[in-house]
């Protein structure tokens, strides 16, 4: 029943059991405000009626109105001065909690437009699937791995859906930030004491459904902040409340963190998000060089070359793509080519251009040589001026930097370890009587090194 309806009811059965004066008197013009909690709030016109009701029909009031609602409520009458004054109230702490709740996420990392690979398809699942069922699948889930590989953005992404599909809570914060908001909790306030602090920081970090703590590493050195964020984790967790954390390393390499924390984090699911593949680079630099809205031509063999040398950070692909734009701008609008983005990208793949796994370099520097793509040397066409290149890169791959048969084919389009060993064979043999060969093969492991 809704509250008139109810009141309605109550007043009805109430003149029947009161004289006709006191009910035109002490009822005809009162009516129920609210319903919060085990308190009806009942407006009256004058101050003389809230005394009056409650020293003389407090009992019989309470008899029908439980009768009526099948519960047990207590009366509060109020003035329409007090209405007014009791809604402005309501509405200014809404307004506070709104922004003491604000989430903090960006609302352009989605799980749409998160590019999945073989590296992060993974991850990004188990993450979709804590943004479906958030508090029960996988709580705590802890996404480690190095800088620029994604984990912020599948933050945001689980937030983002779980806004969009329920109504809770949900917080994204920095480790710094909790830090910083710690350490507000011992200022204090005019009256020489911070109770308002704490209460403010409990609710803000307690008070949701979802909290996202971002680069948890940063936590190592603040010993004070690691003892409130385990009561926090514990009160979370408790309630059945959804904890996400990142961090560049995982938990059991946390050494700065204490034990009882780092015990805490692996009750959940943890996940590492690898370095990218050649083929997810690609995809993302086709994916933002489309977000870009180039005017210009971006060829393939640019992309191919920034792909093989930008291994282990998504962001630096970004970072070369606006470079290369920049260059051939300022260039007086000139065209985009391999020549132009080496010589724009020279001193900023200082650093990125001896990559823990080399066979993309070599891939592109064999593709480089001999003028054909990369995928062509991935792909399966056997036509010589492909497969002899093909065979080139994975005997350098094999004996110049040792690398597993497996992991080779893996990376030459899911080859069979056999044809890798075939094809390592075959330039061994010829480059018993191939001189030219062996001078071209020396060329390009020149350039690696």
């Amino acid at each position: 029943m809704d509250l008139k309806t109810i009141w309605d009811s109550f007043l009805a059965k109430i003149e029947d059991q009161v004289a006709p004066a006191s009910y035109d008197v002490w009822f005809s013009e009162t009516s129920l405000h609210s319903i919060e909690g085990n308190i009806a709030y009942i407006v009256v016109p004058m101050d003389i009626h809230k005394t009056h009701l409650e020293e003389n029909y407090s009992d019989i009031m309470q008899e029908i109105f439980t009768e009526i609602t099948g519960s047990n409520f207590q009366f509060k009458f109020l003035l329409e001065d007090e209405v007014i004054e009791k809604s402005k109230k309501e509405v200014e702490n809404e307004e506070k909690t709104n922004t003491l709740f604000e989430t903090n996420l960006n609302p352009q990392y989605t799980f749409e437009n998160f590019i999945v690979g073989e590296s992060n398809k993974f991850a990004r699942a188990t993450s979709l699937a804590v943004a479906e069922k958030p508090g029960f699948m996988y709580n705590p889930l802890f996404i480690y791995g190095n800088s620029g590989l994604g984990k912020t953005h599948l933050m945001h992404a689980i937030g983002n859906y779980i806004i969009k599909n329920s109504n809770k809570r949900v917080l994204y914060v920095t480790s710094e930030k909790f830090v910083s908001d710690f350490i507000g909790i011992n200022k204090k306030n005019n009256d020489g004491n911070n109770f308002d602090n704490v209460e403010i920081f409990k609710r803000k970090y307690r008070d949701i459904d979802v909290l996202m703590i971002d680069d948890i590493q940063y936590l190592g050195n603040a010993n004070q902040t690691q003892q409130e964020f385990f009561n926090t984790f514990n009160d979370l967790y408790g309630n059945n409340k959804q904890i996400i954390i990142s961090s560049d390393r995982s938990p059991d390499d946390l050494k700065l963190l204490e034990d009882r924390l780092r015990t805490r984090f692996n009750w959940g699911l943890t996940i590492d998000i690898l370095p990218p593949d050649f083929k997810l680079r690609m995809d993302i630099i086709d994916k933002k060089v489309e977000s870009h809205g180039l005017d210009i031509d971006f060829p393939q063999d640019v992309k191919e070359f920034i792909a093989s040398n930008c291994t282990s950070d998504i962001r630096k692909l970004e970072g070369a793509i606006t470079r290369v734009v920049a260059y051939a701008t300022m260039m007086s609008g000139s065209n985009i080519t391999l020549a132009l983005a080496v010589e724009a990208l020279k001193d900023y793949f200082t650093k990125s251009i001896i990559s823990k796994n080399k066979i993309d370099q070599v891939q592109q520097l064999v593709a480089n040589h001999y003028n054909i793509s990369v995928e062509d040397l991935k792909g399966k066409k056997r036509i010589t001026n492909i497969k002899t290149p093909r065979q080139v890169a994975m005997y350098i791959c094999r004996v110049i930097l040792g690398e597993s048969l497996p992991k080779i084919g893996n990376e030459f389009g899911g080859k069979d370890h056999t044809t890798v060993m075939h094809s390592v064979d075959k330039i061994k043999n010829e480059l018993k009587t191939n001189e030219v060969l062996e001078a071209e093969i020396q060329k390009i492991v020149n350039q690696i090194k």
